[in-house]
């Protein structure tokens, strides 16, 4: 083919890819804490039996679990501000997509950690007087989180990659970035190959520990 490549422009706005590498990890991270955070409510109330708290529950996971990422978010950017008062900037829009997404999924996780708990345990806490919440924090939950944990873990590699879905509303992180840079000097082969490698470079370590966290857990029974 005979292409030139050329770095000059990536080495050259370095800074724009560090700010939006950053805007990346922020947004990752606050959908991966209010995620796990919503997604342990409604776990709890999908293992619930009365029909008036598992049911909306229910809903919810299969509706975020079964719908696109990228639809979501495009959705709460360009439709939900025309049927509410509510001002969304891109942002909000990317965390309310990828919040509600992995909360649904946490939700399967949580509720798949509190169902291998021994039914005994449970009725050994009702025994002593506990409420069902006093069961599930001091009782269920210490065991099953440790059992959860590997799925959480790969939860936060993926949502992680899920991050750049965020660039089609133009919010300001790694991938958009790389799109504003490219367009402006004509090198996509170049833009998009750093993105990777810089992603690969975020993403492969925690990979990796999860893979030897999980072989630890296999070990240690």
């Amino acid at each position: 083919m005979g292409y030139q490549f050329d770095f000059s422009a990536v080495i050259g706005n370095w800074k724009l890819l560090l700010i939006g590498l950053q805007n990346s990890i922020i947004l990752g991270a606050t959908c991966l804490v209010l995620g796990l955070s919503l997604g342990l409510i409604v776990g709890g109330m999908r293992y619930m039996r009365a029909p008036i708290v598992n049911w909306p529950a229910t809903a919810f996971v299969e509706v975020f679990r079964n719908t696109p990422v990228l639809v979501q978010i495009m959705w709460f950017f360009f439709a939900f501000p025309i049927i509410s008062p509510v001002e969304i900037n891109a942002f909000t829009a990317a965390s309310l997509g990828l919040t509600l997404n992995t909360a649904a999924f946490s939700a399967e996780i949580f509720r798949a950690g509190i169902r291998s708990v021994e039914k005994g345990q449970w009725e050994a806490g009702k025994a002593i007087g506990m409420t069902y919440i006093q069961q599930l924090r001091r009782i269920v939950l210490p065991q099953a989180i440790r059992r959860m944990l590997p799925a959480f873990m790969n939860r936060a590699v993926e949502l992680m990659k899920m991050t750049s879905l965020a660039s089609v509303i133009a919010y300001g992180e790694l991938m958009h970035k790389a799109k504003q840079i490219s367009t402006l000097e004509f090198n996509p082969i170049e833009m998009y190959t750093v993105v990777a490698l810089i992603f690969f470079a975020l993403i492969f370590p925690l990979a990796l520990f999860v893979q030897r966290f999980e072989l630890k857990l296999k070990d240690s029974g």
